[in-house]
């Protein structure tokens, strides 16, 4: 398929960027070459304790790329500097039988799960680009392109369209040798030009990863993949150790005739990228099944999906007495350096007026996500620009939809906090879930949890979350979020003025009604940017998720169309 979209960013940057050639080596244009080795980004991490506070890290792909021995930098848990950029945080759970935390790298909290092998050995995975089963593509494609003073940028992209792709910066020349990172996953790279070919290493922790030799060419990329397993079907889904029970859709009575008209048109590509479609029903999972290479162990991009999640956390916090109520004003949190932002509107925020959008800000300008992350129209930091944006109406009166309400509400979190946020989300939240295999994205200060829209969880799980919310919060008889905080939630306080739709919203999350067969059924949704969506259906004791990826392409809406015209009338008799 060609990258219409490279395609499309490359002309872009034409624009932005001069093509001017100041430098005597020509580095500008499209260089294509293939990996090593598909596994290269598959990481086995073995940590050894050697002595009090001293631990031997081991990190390895089909060979061992990294192996030093670290003093931990605390005696209460496990905190090692591995290397540029790249830190670990873990703490014993389970009597010691297993270490859990976070290998933070990039923008990324990646959490990791190391089992006890014994003589003081740990051991598990870590997948940086999130693909469990290595890559379905080799290729990689280099464009680079010079600027008037000399400088020039480089955008990698790789062939395999499941990793979510990096965001590179730091460019700098040494001699014929171009050097730049990716700020979401970490990574380094640095590239050796000769003549028509250009050596690409990639590192992790000052520790070569792979590289590639990738030579110039003036065609049109395609991408070119393995083939992909299509053997998906309305059989009962795999029984797997992460807390979910399974069971055929008929024992639930639900037909397969329409889940497999389903899978077909997915397959025919009749309903364009969609990754999964799972449904849980009466507790138990009852159909599953995957598209373009996506399974049931690779995180999937929530965009603002995970707003819903978060929305979880405040209310966790709140039980806990981090936070007294929603009704205090985001003032009480923010530091005192804030407070000339403060004005007769802004003084009247309160937590509750973030959870319902309905804050005033200007989040469609000045308060925007695409004006506050650019650096091209926002030189500050984030929490500055959202604050001195503007408002536009008072607070708790009209709701407009922005990513800026969640993020003040991640800001607030952590002011309050006495540890790590990402370390409370998953003491209380994830690991209660049997949540192991998930990602954080940070917001601009590369240390704090977006609340905005930055988790990364596989589709069982956010599958977990939707059924935690159906049962009043809790997951196999414990209670995780307090169910009056659940039923708070889900309440109907205002309407999304911005949104054709006019959607009723509660505390980050989406409420619609679909009609089958001349019969209303009610919705509960978190929705994702791209087509990320759990429907919480509680007529029907029923909870799916649709994960994709049609995030140019005016598709983001249609699992709504997947719900309403094939999983519905399946449901519904």
């Amino acid at each position: 398929m060609v990258k219409n979209i490279a395609i499309l960013t490359f002309s872009l940057f034409s624009i932005i960027f001069s093509c001017a050639q100041k430098d005597t080596q020509n580095y500008q244009g499209n260089w294509i070459g293939h990996l090593s080795n598909r596994t290269s980004f598959n990481f086995k991490i073995t940590l050894q304790q050697s002595e009090a506070n001293t631990y031997r890290i081991r990190i390895a792909n089909e060979n061992t790329i990294y192996d030093k021995t670290l003093k931990s930098t605390s005696k209460q848990s496990i905190r090692i500097p591995v290397g540029e950029g790249v830190d670990m945080y873990l703490n014993a759970i389970n009597n010691r039988q297993a270490l859990s935390g976070f290998i933070k790298s990039g923008r990324y909290y990646y959490h990791i799960l190391l089992h006890d092998t014994g003589n003081n050995t740990f051991v598990g995975d870590w997948n940086p680009f999130m693909l469990n089963n290595g890559m379905i593509s080799d290729d990689i494609f280099l464009y680079t392109e010079n600027n008037d003073d000399g400088s020039y940028v480089a955008y990698p992209f790789f062939g395999d369209q499941r990793f979510r792709g990096t965001w590179t910066d730091q460019f700098t020349k040494e001699g014929n040798t171009l050097v730049f990172k990716d700020s979401n996953t970490g990574f380094n790279f640095r590239g050796i030009v000769s003549g028509n070919t250009i050596d690409l290493q990639i590192y992790i922790a000052d520790a070569m990863v792979t590289s590639a030799i990738l030579t110039h060419d003036t065609e049109e990329w395609e991408y070119k993949t393995d083939p992909l397993d299509k053997n998906q079907n309305t059989n009962r889904p795999q029984q797997l150790n992460d807390g979910w029970a399974t069971a055929n859709c008929d024992d639930t009575n639900i037909s397969t005739s329409e889940l497999a008209k389903l899978i077909e048109d997915i397959q025919s590509y009749k309903l364009v990228n969609t990754h999964s479609v799972l449904i849980a029903k009466e507790e138990k999972l009852v159909f599953e099944a995957y598209f373009d290479g996506h399974n049931a162990h690779i995180p999937h991009d929530l965009r603002s999906a995970s707003k819903s999640i978060s929305s979880a956390i405040i209310g966790i916090a709140i039980n806990d007495g981090i936070i007294k109520s929603v009704d205090e004003t985001i003032y009480d949190f923010l530091p005192k350096t804030y407070d000339y932002t403060k004005d007769d509107l802004k003084s009247k925020i309160k937590i509750k007026d973030l959870l319902t959008m309905s804050s005033g800000l200007d989040v469609n300008n000045l308060a925007s996500e695409n004006y506050y992350q650019d650096p091209r129209s926002n030189s500050k930091d984030w929490l500055t620009a959202v604050l001195e944006a503007p408002m536009v109406h008072t607070p708790g009166t009209y709701a407009d939809y922005g990513s800026a309400n969640p993020f003040l509400l991640g800001v607030c979190l952590s002011e309050r906090l006495d540890q790590p946020v990402e370390v409370y989300m998953d003491e209380k939240l994830f690991e209660p879930l049997g949540i192991t295999s998930y990602i954080n994205q940070t917001d601009d200060t590369n240390s704090r949890p977006y609340f905005g829209g930055g988790m990364l969880l596989t589709s069982r799980d956010l599958l977990k979350f939707g059924q935690l919310y159906l049962n009043k919060g809790q997951w196999k008889g414990k209670q995780i979020v307090p169910k009056e905080w659940v039923e708070a939630s889900t309440k109907k306080y205002v309407r999304l003025q911005d949104y054709e739709d006019k959607n009723e919203y509660g505390y980050q999350w989406w409420h619609d009604t679909y009609t089958v067969n001349g019969k209303a059924i009610a919705s509960i949704e978190a929705r994702g940017a791209g087509g990320q969506f759990i429907f919480i259906l509680p007529e029907l004791d029923t909870v799916i998720v649709i994960t994709s990826g049609n995030f140019r392409n005016r598709k983001g809406n249609q699992p709504r169309d997947i719900l309403k015209d094939y999983i519905l009338p399946a449901i519904v008799s």
